[in-house]
């Protein structure tokens, strides 16, 4: 399926001109590489944001499957998570602070604290604001959340080293730029954020190791 300039890649290209070369050297996202929305079960959209914290796409994407597999194909509700020993869980190759991290996600769902169910009724900075109350998830984690679980079109990841690394390549900057630039850089892109990320990231297909 061939992808088409929709207004919100028109929108980019007619306010920055790297959003432009981006766009035009290689197309519009197609839908196989938009990724906005593709995690639809919350828990699970959580669960994999804190397994990728730190680590590559291709990493991340390993550790899970290994994990998945351990847990018998896929990811175990709650209260069978918190039974099982968490020293099985790291054999997927977590950290112990990850596992951890995901056993507090897991017992926040389960006694309540967490209703994942209303979070989507919720601003995307009230939504931040509850996630980060779960042990081991800060902005990044709950902006992968807005972006792939919820698939809000106006977030821009201002820590992630991805998207830090594809400015300074893009953009031609000296040194890897800080939250405050990366903001300035993305102001103009607003309310279509989300996608001038996805851009980014895909720069990097090419990009120098």
């Amino acid at each position: 399926m061939t992808a088409t300039f929709t207004e919100a890649d028109e929108h980019l290209r007619s306010v920055d001109h790297v959003m432009r070369r981006l766009i035009d050297e290689r197309g519009p996202i197609d839908p196989a590489t938009d990724r906005r929305g593709s995690r639809p079960d919350p828990y699970e959209a959580l669960a994999r944001a804190i397994v990728g914290q730190q680590l590559s796409t291709k990493a991340a994407r390993s550790i899970w499957e290994r994990l998945l597999e351990i847990l018998g194909g896929k990811l175990l509700p709650p209260a069978e998570l918190l039974a099982m020993d968490p020293e099985t869980i790291r054999s997927a190759g977590l950290s112990r602070s990850k596992v951890s991290f995901l056993l507090d996600l897991a017992q926040r769902i389960d006694d309540g604290r967490l209703d994942l169910a209303r979070l989507a009724d919720l601003a995307d900075e009230d939504i931040v604001a509850e996630l980060i109350e779960i042990k081991g998830v800060g902005p990044w984690t709950a902006e992968m959340f807005l972006m792939f679980h919820l698939g809000r079109p106006d977030v821009v990841s201002t820590g992630d080293l991805g998207i830090r690394r594809a400015v300074q390549i893009e953009y031609g900057l000296d040194d890897l730029p800080g939250p405050t630039d990366l903001e300035r850089i993305a102001e103009p892109w607003r309310p279509h954020r989300t996608l001038g990320c996805l851009y980014l990231w895909r720069s990097l297909d090419n990009a120098p190791a």
